[in-house]
Formats: structure tokens, C-alpha cells, sequence
């Protein structure tokens, strides 16, 4: 990409994915509403690349009225309807759906702890280290995905399997998937070891 900088395999060359390599994925991730939002967004992508979620992101925020799960939480089929017409997105009633059903869940979950505290009690507060050397070391889930994808969906979420959380959990910093030999690992894992 021009600056000498080792990045990881996944990346395309393009400066949209290199920017969200190199300042949000992996970076740990507190925020409640900014986790549920990244949540949606990896539901959204199930079948599809990351980097059509990414180009479609602003579009996104705009559409769902930047993710404010108490207002989505209130939408009907109408809202679904407005959605569907909306080209900016990933029209698909059942992901759509799943969203508003997904804000009902998070609200409910809110009442007895944050969403954040809660994703965060999966990995014991502290991001796992990947400690990836080779792309294909990566595993496409794990214990941990598989162990908290089960809850949320035994709490009403959906369109968030084991894939799909791992996925998310990557992105959010729950774990450190940067390989080793990228420029990203250490910062994040530095990002990871200082108290909330």
C-alpha cells in the first residue's frame, strides 16, 4: 500500500478497508450501543464481503438513525417498508427484521447489565490474543463465538451465529486477530492491556 507497513492477508488494496484496518479493527471496543451497531452490521454481512458493508456503512447509519436501538426498537413495517426501498443498503427483510428484533433483545438485556459488560464477560474483560502467524491459523469461530452466539440468540438476538460473532468479536477487539507480523498487532494488544 505505498508506506511500507505490513498489514494483514485480508485486506484488497483498496484505502477503504486499509483505513479500517488500521484504525478500528481490533481496536477494543467498550462502548454499548457502538458494539450493538458493529453487531447489526456483521448480521447484515452474513453472505456478503465486509468491504460491501463498509462502501454501504454511512448509508447505513443514516438509514437506522445511527443505530439508536431505543428508537429502532419502535419500528414497524412501515420502517421495513422505508428499508426495503432504501438502495444505500443491504435490502433484505430478514436482516432488516432481525435488527428491530435485535434492539427489542438488546433493550431487555440492558435492564440487567450493559450490553457491553455483558459481551465483555465472555472473554473475562480482557481481549484474547490471537497470536496468528499465518492467515490460515485464523479460525472462522470459536468455544468463545460459539458460547456467546448461543446466549444472545437464548435472549432473542439473531442473525448472529458463531461465524458471524467471531466475526464481530474480531472487529471489536474482544480478540486480537491482527497476525503477528502486522503493524496493528501490537498497538491493539497494548489497546487491550490497560484498564477499562
Amino acid at each position: 500500500m505505498g508506506d511500507g507497513l505490513t498489514r494483514c492477508d485480508w485486506l484488497d488494496g483498496s484505502e477503504i478497508y486499509r483505513h479500517y484496518h488500521d484504525t478500528e479493527w481490533g481496536v477494543p471496543e467498550y462502548d454499548s450501543r457502538a458494539l450493538w451497531e458493529k453487531l447489526i452490521l456483521d448480521g447484515f454481512q452474513a453472505g456478503l464481503s465486509w468491504i460491501t458493508i463498509l462502501k454501504k456503512r454511512e448509508a447505513f447509519i443514516e438509514a437506522f438513525e445511527g443505530f439508536d436501538p431505543h428508537r429502532i426498537a419502535t419500528w414497524g413495517e412501515a420502517d421495513v417498508e422505508r428499508l426495503l426501498a432504501n438502495p444505500g443498503i443491504v435490502r433484505h427483510r430478514g436482516k432488516i427484521t432481525a435488527a428491530i428484533s435485535n434492539a427489542n433483545a438488546f433493550i431487555r438485556l440492558e435492564r440487567e447489565q450493559s450490553f457491553s459488560s455483558y459481551c465483555w464477560s465472555f472473554v473475562g474483560g480482557t481481549p484474547i490474543q490471537g497470536h496468528i502467524m499465518r492467515p490460515e491459523d485464523r479460525p472462522a469461530q470459536t468455544v468463545v463465538s460459539a458460547a456467546l452466539s448461543k446466549d444472545l440468540k437464548k435472549r432473542g438476538f439473531k442473525f448472529c451465529g458463531p461465524t458471524i460473532v467471531y466475526a464481530w468479536m474480531q472487529a471489536c477487539g474482544l480478540v486480537n486477530d491482527h497476525l503477528l507480523g502486522c503493524h496493528r498487532f501490537e498497538p491493539c494488544r497494548l489497546m487491550g492491556s490497560k484498564a477499562r
